[in-house]
């Protein structure tokens, strides 16, 4: 592939979206701000709170990803003409009007974008009246589930991937808004560029990318598609080798290119034998400083498995952008406190803690993290040394707090949470979240 190229200043959490996302919505928190109004309880204070009972199976800890696009969609959470007229035949009166006046004036915290998260965390509180929070659920929910579920997939495959560079590439393999989003994600998990133009455009993202394989096919001879490769993009650019004959592929690129070509890709086939018969070869030929790029089906198990063998990036699709097996991050978006008073659900297999909570983690003297401390809000613990408290504003009275953080920031933020989790919380393997949760009774 070709070098990714950087934008013209370092990455931002994104320009402002246009458009009303008032719809982004579930039919029945409109049924339930209806009822709402019709009986009184619309206007009673109340606190939402976004979390995870468990994490997916096999994963020891979840990273949080969309807040910013998040609280970019609040802001445009507002109904227009064209909203109303959509509602008009399913509503009554009374809410129509509501709505077409509806602007969210609440506050919003939560863990920051990049931030760690566990079993019970309160990733997000919103606190406002019943009718303006409650219509906010959906919204919430299907950014923050997607975005935190690629997130957390794609730290996995940074974490074992080391000093190797992934460039995320699985826009063909699912929904175009999705994979805008995705790579977003990636990148704050600390990917290092993406495919999608569109992720480029719109957040700043390095991008990159040369040839598929319909390229080579287009051409006479294989000999014939590198060269016309190399006299567009340069000898830097990366020839996919893999077409045919792999062995003659590589040789035919370097009788094309010679020994300064950037690097040679290959999609297909026993990746980790492939690179070192790639390597051994390319050494051989004198393209000692030509790169090894690997793709196709790759999952951090797989990139893990590839460790010890001569690759220089990875490129990452399909389990990417399907959070490689755990598609949502499984939040929820449950009531807790109503006019200063705690609720919860409690059922069996479903139950929530009331009350509008915070949370710190505890750190060693070492720096590494030991717990995560869930408190109500009236009632903090004392403090400790090392304690590092994790919510941070995002909305105050329906107002966005200062300017976001860089995506910069959030790669940085996440990549200093990550080297404070303990080695075991690491592994790939199936066990206990990496750092225990603990409730503060209150």
């Amino acid at each position: 592939m070709t070098g990714p190229r950087a934008a013209a200043s370092a990455p931002s959490a994104g320009e402002p979206q246009t458009g009303s996302t008032a719809l982004f919505t579930d039919h029945y928190e409109l049924t339930m701000l209806e009822a709402a109004l019709a009986d009184g309880t619309a206007d009673r204070a109340c606190s939402f709170e976004v979390f995870a009972r468990r994490l997916p199976p096999g994963r020891r800890y979840g990273v949080v990803a969309g807040t910013c696009r998040l609280v970019d969609a609040v802001t445009r959470f507002r109904f227009g003409e064209a909203e109303i007229a959509r509602l008009e035949p399913v509503l009554d009166r009374r809410t129509i009007d509501y709505l077409a006046d509806y602007a969210f004036d609440g506050d919003i915290e939560g863990y920051r974008e990049g931030e760690l998260y566990f079993p019970g965390s309160p990733v997000l509180t919103v606190t406002g009246t019943f009718g303006a929070a409650v219509i906010l659920e959906t919204l919430a929910l299907s950014i923050l589930n997607h975005d935190s579920a690629i997130a957390s997939a794609a730290a996995r495959m940074v974490s074992v991937a080391g000093d190797r560079a992934l460039i995320e590439m699985g826009s063909r393999r699912t929904h175009e808004e999705s994979a805008v989003a995705a790579a977003r994600a990636a990148y704050v998990a600390g990917f290092s560029a993406t495919s999608n133009l569109e992720a480029g455009r719109r957040y700043g993202i390095p991008t990159g990318g040369t040839a598929a394989h319909s390229f080579t096919l287009l051409h006479d001879t294989e000999a014939a598609a590198f060269a016309s490769q190399i006299a567009t993009l340069g000898v830097e650019t990366t020839l996919l080798v893999d077409t045919y004959d792999i062995t003659a592929g590589i040789a035919t690129a370097i009788e094309v290119a010679r020994t300064n070509l950037g690097a040679v890709r290959i999609d297909s086939g026993d990746l980790g034998v492939l690179a070192k018969a790639a390597r051994k070869q390319l050494d051989e030929l004198g393209a000692t400083r030509t790169r090894i790029v690997l793709s196709g089906d790759l999952d951090e198990f797989a990139i893990a498995a590839l460790a010890a063998d001569p690759v220089d990036v990875y490129g990452v699709g399909t389990a990417l952008v399907t959070g490689s097996g755990a598609p949502t991050a499984g939040m929820v978006y449950k009531l807790v406190e109503v006019d200063g008073r705690s609720v919860e659900k409690r059922s069996e297999h479903k139950s929530s803690h009331g009350g509008r909570k915070s949370a710190l983690r505890r750190h060693r003297s070492s720096g590494t993290a030991d717990e995560e401390v869930v408190f109500r809000v009236t009632k903090p613990p004392a403090a400790e040394p090392g304690d590092r408290t994790l919510p941070v504003p995002f909305v105050r009275a329906g107002r966005p707090v200062d300017d976001p953080p860089t995506l910069q920031d959030s790669r940085e933020h996440l990549r200093a949470a990550m080297v404070g989790l303990p080695w075991e919380g690491l592994k790939l393997s199936k066990g206990d979240p990496a750092l225990p949760t603990v409730l503060v009774p209150g």
